[in-house]
């Protein structure tokens, strides 16, 4: 069990304590290692507990330049097969983990990425390259939990409720079922920043294209 969180903000920069704060709640899922990583208005963070590439898969993982990064909670079980595939296509690897395949197979198949995946997982992108978008992906039986909350000029997500924004979202009203602004994450949402003044969600996100099997 890991943990991943973070936020992209229409508002300014991230603040890297504010993000810090936001990993810390989620110490107990990933006691091995913790890792952020912060671009402008965009901020990502892992807690990691080590399973595959016990000493060179600590979180976010970059591409090869340095453009797009990730965070994931999961394990990917074709990882092999897609590392294989990604190799012969010319992508070059700096570690042995499942995770590290996700950053290339998005740079090679964009928001398809997730339709080759076959394992349990929750997934952050941050794609530096032009606007910038921030992809998040879930597993199509929902196995890892992803929650987000859209409000304000600003998404913030994580793998668990108690990250997301203190004071922002009552959690005894989340337990009794009242209604609030934080949803659970099922599919793939695809999320762009238009040069750091706008959080706008896609046009046509795969949330409305379902995964086969997906139900919002």
């Amino acid at each position: 069990m890991c943990g991943i969180c973070g936020i992209a903000s229409s508002r300014g920069a991230v603040d890297p304590a504010r993000l810090a704060e936001m990993s810390a709640t989620l110490v107990h899922r990933g006691p091995d290692s913790d890792g952020s990583f912060v671009d402008g208005g965009v901020g990502l963070a892992a807690r990691r507990l080590s399973i595959i590439d016990l000493e060179g898969g600590d979180q976010p993982i970059a591409n090869e330049d340095g453009t797009v990064h990730v965070v994931q909670n999961g394990e990917i079980y074709n990882h092999e097969e897609l590392r294989r595939e990604l190799e012969a296509a010319g992508h070059r690897f700096r570690t042995r983990c499942d995770t590290e395949v996700l950053v290339h197979l998005y740079e090679e198949q964009g928001d398809d990425f997730a339709r080759r995946l076959r394992g349990m997982f929750a997934v952050a992108i941050w794609d530096g390259r032009g606007a910038g978008r921030l992809v998040l992906a879930r597993d199509r039986f929902g196995i890892k939990p992803l929650l987000y909350r859209h409000a304000d000029g600003e998404l913030a997500f994580a793998s668990e409720l108690r990250a997301l924004p203190r004071g922002e979202i009552d959690l005894d009203d989340h337990v009794s079922g009242r209604e609030d602004r934080s949803r659970q994450l099922w599919g793939l949402l695809a999320f762009t920043l238009w040069h750091q003044r706008h959080v706008e969600r896609a046009p046509q996100p795969l949330s409305n294209r379902p995964l086969q099997g997906v139900a919002r």
